[in-house]
């Protein structure tokens, strides 16, 4: 019977320092960054859960490391329970070897869903409201349809690609680009 600990950020600016401190006690410990969301892409996961056997106890830190979906934890716990292998859920003191603990992950896990939903309507609310006040989202241009005009022109008269590139503090790609041309043109 081994302990065995999974970590998770959602990317590469964030640190698993935290979480590998608490699981520091597992035996063996996987960890990854990858979002939570792409259950598909969670490779230490699925090799996590592949390893556990009867017995054996899968320790996180927090229940949103291990699922973001609701149905996502119900799978996981489903195959945890066909494997007999328990879940403690340290920061939510939730061990699912009881049942008052098996009802706690599932109205978590459900909370938690809802709680991203939520933040994600907001979200969109947001950004509704701003591109109904005029916000414009994206990076800006780099030149204003007058420059555009101007490096048209300043082309037709022979200047080269290299020169525009400079006057315009420009990339290759952004000059074509800028010219309507492509570079074979």
């Amino acid at each position: 019977m081994s302990t065995i600990g999974y970590a998770r950020v959602s990317s590469y600016g964030q640190s698993l320092d935290v979480q590998l401190e608490k699981l520091k006690h597992c035996d063996r410990i996987f960890q990854e960054k990858q979002s939570g969301r792409s259950t598909d892409k969670r490779v230490q996961l699925a090799l996590c859960v592949d390893y556990v056997r009867d017995g054996d106890t899968l320790v996180v830190t927090k229940l949103d490391r291990l699922a973001r979906s609701t149905r996502d934890l119900l799978n996981i716990l489903n195959t945890l329970e066909k494997k007999q292998v328990k879940l403690h859920v340290l920061d939510q003191q939730i061990d699912t070897s009881t049942p008052s603990g098996r009802l706690l992950v599932t109205m978590l896990g459900s909370i938690a869903e809802f709680e991203n939903d939520l933040r994600k309507d907001r979200q969109a609310d947001g950004i509704a409201h701003a591109r109904k006040n005029g916000v414009k989202f994206g990076r800006k241009k780099a030149l204003t349809d007058e420059q555009v005009q101007e490096m048209r022109q300043k082309r037709s008269e022979g200047l080269k690609i290299k020169e525009l590139m400079t006057h315009y503090a420009l990339s290759k790609a952004s000059v074509y680009r800028a010219l309507g041309v492509t570079a074979t043109d």
